[in-house]
């Protein structure tokens, strides 16, 4: 599962210039349900976009989660995350998960992070949507669930080697 975060003073959603979805300050969150994706990447990411503390304290540092600061929560799905760039031209989506998998797990997530923010907003699964957002800061994250993460090995010029058997 993947997201990009950003910090907004406010953004909605509208289809077909109908407004779907609104927030004051909060979180505008592009949620990307990938091909192996489960409940626990689900919980992992709700909880996480949650208690993430990007919002500012009485002293201005970034120390408060979302609920903290008493901010609002606005989810759009956006299976272009998974989009691969690295060959030609055109992006593949092979590692998306497939339009009714990722619905589920879209709609699961939902209901997830609505028993952490009752209130969180959604635009609308595989609409073409307009997106106005004001981005405060800026302040713009990436979050993958750990099922999206590789195996972290040595760091490089660490020093350490990797271990290795012998048969």
């Amino acid at each position: 599962m993947r997201a990009v975060v950003q910090r907004v003073r406010g953004a909605s959603v509208s289809v077909d210039g109908r407004e779907v979805a609104r927030i004051g300050r909060g979180l505008l969150v592009l949620v990307g349900i990938g091909r192996n994706d489960s409940s626990a990447d689900l919980a992992w990411m709700a909880k996480k976009l949650v208690e993430l503390r990007v919002f500012d304290d009485a002293e201005g540092r970034m120390n408060l989660g979302l609920r903290e600061a008493g901010g609002q929560l606005l989810l759009v799905s956006q299976f272009t995350l998974y989009g691969d760039c690295r060959k030609g031209r055109r992006p593949s989506y092979s590692d998306a998960a497939p339009p009714e998998q990722a619905e589920r797990l879209y709609r699961d997530f939902l209901v997830r992070v609505r028993e952490l923010v009752p209130d969180a907003q959604s635009g609308l699964f595989q609409a073409m949507m307009d997106v106005s957002l004001v981005n405060w800061g800026p302040v713009t994250l990436i979050l993958e669930s750990p099922s999206e993460r590789a195996p972290a090995g040595p760091a490089r010029g660490s020093g350490e080697r990797p271990q290795t058997t012998r048969a």
